[in-house]
C-alpha cells in the first residue's frame, strides 16, 4: 500500500540513529546531538504518517509486507491502524523530550545511554506498528532490552534490586507470551494479525497475563514502585507514560481484537481487577510519601481506568481509553520530569521535606499548576474528555462499574491536590534552599511542548476520540449492555 516507507522510517530512523552512535567514538557533544536531531526527525516522520492517513478508510493503512519466515508463514508485515497511529505519536514526542531531558541532565556514558533511548524509540515503534504476531512479540521483547540497561546503570541507589524485580516479573509475562503465540499461530497456520481471529481461552490468557504484567494491573503490579522510584526521571515517564500503553494497545489490538468470546466470558474477572487497582492505586497514591510515589501509584490507578474502558467493549469505552492513553502518557512524562527537576534542586522527592516552591519560581508554578489541573480531569480538559467517555461506555455495562470509575475521578482529585500543595505551597521545607532557581530554558524546552500537547488535546479532544476506529475496524466484540 502507498505510504508504507513511512511506517518504515518510523522504526528504521531511531535505529539507524542509536547504530550510528554505538559504531563511532563520538564525543558528548556530537552523541548528544545526533540524538536529538534523530528524534527531531521522527517526529517528522509521524507527522508525515499523520498527514497521509485516511481517518475514513478501514484497515491497516500505510503498510508493508516482506515474507521473513515463508514456511512458517512469518512476515515483517506493518502498518498502522487509527488508535495505534495516535499511540506512536506519543511515543515519538514522549521519547523525544525524554531524550532531551536526558541531555540537559548530562547522562554519564552518553553513547551507551543516547543508544539505548534511540533503541527503545524503534522498539515501541515497532509495537503499534506489527500486523504479524512474531513481530509484534520480537520488538515486544526488544523493548525490554533497553530498559533493563537503563534502569540498572543510570538509576538510583536501589537500582539493582528494581531491576531484578522488573526482570523476573517481565520474563514471566514474556513467557506466557511466547506460548501463546506460538499456540495462535500453529492453530490458525499464520502469525498474520489481519484477518484472523480466535476463540481459545487459554490463549487469551497467555495474552492478557502478559499485558496485565507490564500495565501493570493489580495485582501484578509488584515490580512498579521500585522501578519508578529507582529510575531516571525520564526514564519513569518513558516506562510510565508509553511503555504501559504498549500493553493497554495489546489489550485492544490482540486480547480483544483477535478474541471472539473470551472477551465476554472473562469481562467480570477483568473489570474486578481493574476496578480494584482503580480504587487501590488511588489510595496508594494519596497516602505516598513522595512525589514519584504519588505518580507510580496514580499509573496504577490510571491504567485500571483505561482497562475498564477498553473491557466495556463498546466504542465509547474504546475511544475514550485510547484518548485516556495518550492523555495519562503525556501527563505522567511531564510529571516525573517536573520530580526530577524538584530533586535535583532539593536532593529529594519527599513530600514533608518540600514546600513553599511557587515563591519566587512562577515559571515551575504554573507548569505545575497547568499539568495538575488537566490531571483533575476538570471539565475542559483532555482528561475530562477521556475519562467522561470512558465512563459513559462503562455505564452501558452496568451503572455500578461508573460508580466505582466515579469515586475513584474523586480519590485522584485529592492525591493531585495533595501533590500540588505538598510542592508549591503550605512553609517551605527543610529541604528547599532559598536559592533554588526556578526552571531554566533548556528545561523549559523539555516540559512545554509535552503541556502544549495536553492543552492541545484540551481544546479538540475529538481529534483522537472522533479519529480512532473506522466501523469496520471496530474490535469483534461490540456490546451494548
Amino acid at each position: 500500500m502507498s505510504g508504507g516507507w513511512v511506517t518504515d522510517t518510523l522504526i528504521a530512523l531511531p535505529l539507524a540513529g542509536a547504530l550510528l552512535i554505538w559504531l563511532f567514538p563520538w564525543n558528548r557533544f556530537f552523541a548528544t546531538g545526533i540524538a536529538i536531531a534523530t528524534a527531531v526527525l521522527e517526529i517528522g516522520a509521524w507527522v508525515t504518517a499523520l498527514a497521509k492517513f485516511n481517518f475514513s478508510a478501514g484497515g491497516p493503512q500505510l503498510a508493508n509486507r516482506a515474507s521473513w519466515f515463508s514456511d512458517l508463514h512469518v512476515s515483517f508485515h506493518v502498518g498502522f491502524y487509527a488508535f495505534g497511529l495516535w499511540l506512536a505519536g506519543l511515543a515519538v514526542v514522549v521519547m523525544a523530550c525524554a531524550i532531551a531531558y536526558g541531555a540537559w541532565t548530562g547522562r554519564g556514558r552518553p553513547r551507551a545511554y543516547f543508544g539505548l533511548m534511540l533503541f527503545l524509540t524503534s522498539a515501541i515503534v515497532g509495537v503499534f506498528a506489527a500486523q504479524d504476531l512474531l513481530l509484534f512479540y520480537v520488538f515486544w521483547e526488544a523493548m525490554l532490552i533497553p530498559l533493563y540497561v537503563l534502569i540498572g546503570v543510570w538509576g538510583g541507589p536501589s537500582r539493582v534490586a528494581a531491576t531484578l524485580k522488573f526482570f523476573i516479573y517481565t520474563m514471566a509475562g514474556s513467557l506466557l507470551m511466547l506460548a501463546a503465540v506460538i499456540a495462535y499461530g500453529l492453530s490458525l497456520g499464520t502469525f498474520d494479525l489481519v484477518g484472523t481471529h480466535s476463540d481459545s481461552l487459554w490463549i487469551f490468557l497467555g495474552f492478557a497475563a502478559a499485558f496485565a504484567v507490564k500495565a501493570p494491573l493489580f495485582p501484578l503490579h509488584g515490580w512498579l514502585p521500585d522501578a519508578y522510584r529507582e529510575s531516571p526521571p525520564e526514564v519513569a515517564g518513558v516506562l510510565s507514560g508509553v511503555v504501559s500503553k504498549t500493553a493497554a494497545y495489546g489489550f485492544l489490538y490482540i486480547a480483544i481484537g483477535h478474541f471472539s468470546g473470551p472477551p465476554h466470558d472473562l469481562r467480570i474477572p477483568i473489570l474486578v481487577l481493574a476496578a480494584t487497582g482503580l480504587v487501590y492505586g488511588s489510595l496508594l497514591a494519596f497516602r505516598a510519601p513522595d512525589v514519584r510515589g504519588v505518580i507510580a501509584y496514580s499509573s496504577l490507578a490510571q491504567m485500571g481506568l483505561i482497562t475498564i474502558g477498553l473491557f466495556a467493549t463498546n466504542l465509547s469505552g474504546f475511544s475514550g481509553a485510547v484518548l485516556q492513553m495518550v492523555n495519562h502518557g503525556l501527563l505522567s512524562a511531564v510529571l516525573f520530569m517536573i520530580a526530577g527537576v524538584v530533586e535535583l534542586r532539593t536532593g529529594t522527592g519527599e513530600l514533608d521535606r518540600l514546600g513553599g516552591m511557587a515563591r519566587g519560581r512562577p515559571v515551575l508554578a504554573t507548569v505545575l499548576m497547568t499539568t495538575g489541573i488537566i490531571a483533575l480531569a476538570v471539565p475542559g480538559s483532555s482528561a475530562f474528555a477521556g475519562e467522561f467517555l470512558i465512563l459513559a461506555g462503562i455505564f452501558a455495562v452496568n451503572w455500578g462499574w461508573a460508580v466505582v470509575g466515579a469515586v475513584a475521578i474523586v480519590l485522584a482529585a485529592m492525591y493531585i491536590l495533595r501533590l500540588i500543595s505538598a510542592v508549591l505551597h503550605h512553609d517551605p521545607g527543610s529541604a528547599v534552599p532559598a536559592e533554588a532557581r526556578d526552571l531554566r530554558g533548556p528545561e523549559l524546552a523539555v516540559l512545554v511542548p509535552l503541556v502544549a500537547c495536553l492543552l492541545a488535546l484540551s481544546a479538540w479532544p475529538a481529534a483522537i476520540s472522533d479519529h480512532s476506529f473506522y466501523p469496520s475496524d471496530r474490535p469483534p466484540l461490540v456490546l451494548t449492555r
